[in-house]
C-alpha cells in the first residue's frame, strides 16, 4: 500500500506495514447486505423502494409513534420499526415537519468535490505489487487520486479535486494524473488498458444532521448512515461509520434518543477529522477553530515522522480507518517519537 498525505510544501509517502488488501466490488457484497433487513419481520427502510420498486413518500404515525411508511400512490406499509438508511438525500427532516416535529439542525461543509472513476486491466508488476495507492490533495494542488485492486485482475482508479475533475475521454483522464501531487498514478496509467466507461460524481457538501439534540422525536423511527452524517467521500469513512452504527441497531429496547446519542459518539471523531482536513485547503471556505488548528499542526508533524517510522504509520492508519480513537496518536510513545523526529513538514516524493 502507498499513501501520500498532504503537507505544507510537499506530499508525504507513509509506509503502511505488511497488510495487503483487495477490494470486492459493491455488486459482490450488496445483495447479501440488502437481504438482511428483509429477514427481520416488521422492519422497513424509509426512503428506499419496497420489494416491488415503489418509492416511500412519507411516514405513518399514531400517538407519537411511527407505525409504517406511505408508498407512492398512497398505499400504507405498516412496520414495527422504520429505519431511514436512504443516504444524504434523506427525506426524514421534511417528514418530521409533516408530523409536527422540528427537523434536526444541519452542519454543512461546502466542498464542491468532483471526481471520475474508470477501471483498467491489472498486470503483474503494476505498482511493484502494491494493491492500493492513495494520493491526497495538498493546499497547492487540491487534487487527489486512488487506485485500488479489484477481483478479476482489474484496477479501479478514481481521480478528482475540489471544483474540478478529469474529463470523460481517456486522454483527459490519464492527463489528469500528471497534475497530482505524486507520480504513482501517472506511471500506472501510462500503459494501462481501460475497461468499460468512466463514471462521474459530485459531492456538493458534507452534511451532519444533529438528531441527538432534538428534544422530541417519535418512537418507532431511527435514522442511520449517510442520512445522519454524509462525509467527504475522499476520506473513505462513511461505510465504516455506517457499519458501527448498524451494530448499535442490534441492541434490544433502544429508544431513539439513546440510539442517536450513541451514534453521535461514533460520528464525532471522523467528522472532526474530515472537517479539519478539508479546512487545511484554501479552496474550502471556512475558518478552522483553534482546536482544529492545533490538531492539524500536530498531525502535520506526525505524518512527516511517520514517513520514516512504520509504527507511527500503523498508528495513523488505525485511526484513519476507525480501529482506534484519535487520542491514540498522542499516546506517550508516539508523542515522544514525533517531538524527537525534528520533521516539521513533509518529505518530497521523487518523480
Amino acid at each position: 500500500m502507498r499513501r501520500h498525505e498532504p503537507g505544507p510544501q510537499h506530499p508525504r509517502r507513509a509506509p503502511a506495514g505488511p497488510r495487503r488488501r483487495r477490494r470486492a466490488e459493491r455488486p459482490a457484497g450488496e445483495p447479501a447486505a440488502a437481504r438482511r433487513p428483509g429477514e427481520t419481520p416488521g422492519r422497513g427502510h424509509a426512503g428506499d423502494p419496497d420489494a416491488d420498486g415503489r418509492a416511500v413518500t412519507g411516514l405513518l404515525a399514531k400517538e407519537g409513534r411511527v407505525t409504517g411508511v406511505r408508498l407512492a400512490g398512497g398505499e400504507p406499509l405498516p412496520a414495527d420499526l422504520v429505519v431511514d438508511a436512504s443516504g444524504r438525500g434523506s427525506r426524514t427532516p421534511h417528514w418530521l415537519g409533516e408530523l409536527g416535529y422540528r427537523p434536526p439542525h444541519e452542519e454543512r461543509m461546502a466542498l464542491d468535490l468532483r471526481y471520475s472513476t474508470r477501471e483498467f486491466r491489472r498486470r503483474p508488476g503494476d505498482l511493484d505489487g502494491d494493491l492500493l495507492v492513495i494520493i491526497g490533495p495538498t493546499p497547492e494542488r487540491p487534487r487527489f487520486g486512488v487506485a485500488l485492486a479489484l477481483e478479476g485482475d482489474r484496477w479501479i482508479v478514481t481521480m478528482g479535486g475540489y471544483g474540478d475533475a478529469p474529463g470523460p475521454a481517456l486522454p483527459e483522464f490519464t492527463a489528469f494524473a500528471d497534475t497530482l501531487p505524486a507520480p504513482d498514478l501517472r506511471h500506472l496509467l501510462a500503459t494501462a488498458e481501460p475497461v468499460g466507461e468512466p463514471r462521474a460524481y459530485h459531492t456538493p457538501a458534507g452534511i451532519r444532521r444533529r438528531y441527538e439534540r432534538l428534544a422530541r422525536f417519535p418512537e418507532g423511527l431511527l435514522v442511520t448512515g449517510d442520512a445522519v452524517c454524509a462525509f467527504n467521500p475522499l476520506y473513505g469513512q462513511g461505510m465504516t461509520v455506517a457499519a458501527l452504527e448498524a451494530k448499535v441497531l442490534l441492541e434490544a429496547e433502544l429508544t431513539p434518543r439513546a440510539f442517536f446519542r450513541r451514534i453521535a459518539r461514533i460520528v464525532d471523531a471522523p467528522w472532526e477529522i474530515t472537517v479539519g482536513g478539508d479546512l487545511k485547503l484554501p479552496v474550502v471556505a471556512g475558518e478552522p477553530s483553534p482546536r482544529v488548528r492545533m490538531v492539524n499542526a500536530y498531525l502535520g508533524r506526525f505524518l512527516a515522522a511517520a514517513a520514516h517510522d512504520p509504527e507511527l504509520a500503523r498508528r495513523f492508519l488505525r485511526v484513519a480507518h476507525l480501529y482506534d480513537p484519535p487520542p491514540a496518536l498522542m499516546k506517550p510513545p508516539a508523542l515522544v517519537k514525533v517531538l524527537r523526529s525534528g520533521a516539521p513538514r513533509a518529505v518530497p516524493v521523487p518523480a
